[in-house]
């Protein structure tokens, strides 16, 4: 009897379910990180080119809302992530007695760090456009905030560097000691996965990463441009489905 006409092992169409699971919350939270740095970059650099106080104000106000908004959803979406990947992995480990679904999760995670990186440090220019917006009473308010938020950011940033680079080096001896994963026959693994999804991925990470380059002010594109970037990153991170 061919592999393939073989009835799957007891346990296999659920770790197969709970690893759709997965890229479908992995594919939210990464939805959340491209939006929330498109966005808030977005409505700074046209706060940058306001031409007056007042058409300033509405965009720092959309800046300081984005802000806000992203900090919840970034926690939340990744939290489902993580949860749902835990219960994968330890499922996994009881059927095949090693994890398929832990080989990249050290860059993935210093990879999201650094996302949540970038949305802070944008973040922390809001008190500013406030100031030019001559709102100079709530702009020391949201400076003490911020700086408030930045001691706690450092503090989980240290702590995230540590518990990091302790994980990744319990992965890299796990892997040395069990010479890799055994696999399973009825998951193709993510080599033989359709891979459509990729250049949409690609397209929203160089317009997320264009429009950064803009607000960082190594470029000057026109405002026609940074509204097809902010289209572009939401567009390719919304309709992808990997």
């Amino acid at each position: 009897m061919l592999l393939t006409e073989m009835a799957p092992p007891p346990g296999a169409q659920e770790v197969a379910g709970l690893r759709a699971r997965v890229r479908t919350a992995r594919r939210g939270a990464l939805v959340a990180l491209s939006a929330s740095i498109a966005l808030l970059a977005t409505a700074q650099l046209l706060a940058d080119r306001a031409a007056t106080r007042e058409h300033a104000l509405p965009l720092a106000v959309l800046s300081l809302a984005v802000f806000a908004a992203a900090l919840p959803a970034l926690a939340i979406t990744q939290y489902a992530w993580g949860a749902r990947a835990r219960l994968v992995r330890q499922r996994e480990r009881e059927l095949y007695a090693a994890a398929r679904s832990g080989r990249a999760h050290p860059l993935t995670r210093l990879a999201v760090a650094c996302g949540w990186a970038v949305t802070l440090l944008l973040g922390w220019t809001v008190p500013r456009f406030f100031r030019e917006a001559a709102m100079y009473a709530f702009a020391d308010a949201l400076t003490w905030a911020v700086e408030a938020l930045s001691v706690i950011s450092v503090a989980a940033g240290v702590l995230f560097l540590l518990w990091w680079a302790r994980d990744a080096l319990g992965i890299l001896a796990r892997a040395l000691r069990s010479g890799g994963s055994p696999g399973d026959p009825w998951d193709p693994g993510h080599g033989a996965r359709p891979r459509e999804g990729a250049a949409l991925w690609t397209g929203a990470a160089v317009a997320v990463a264009a429009l950064l380059g803009a607000r960082a002010h190594l470029w000057e594109p026109a405002t026609g441009v940074i509204y097809a970037l902010l289209t572009a990153a939401l567009v390719c991170g919304v309709v992808t489905d990997e």
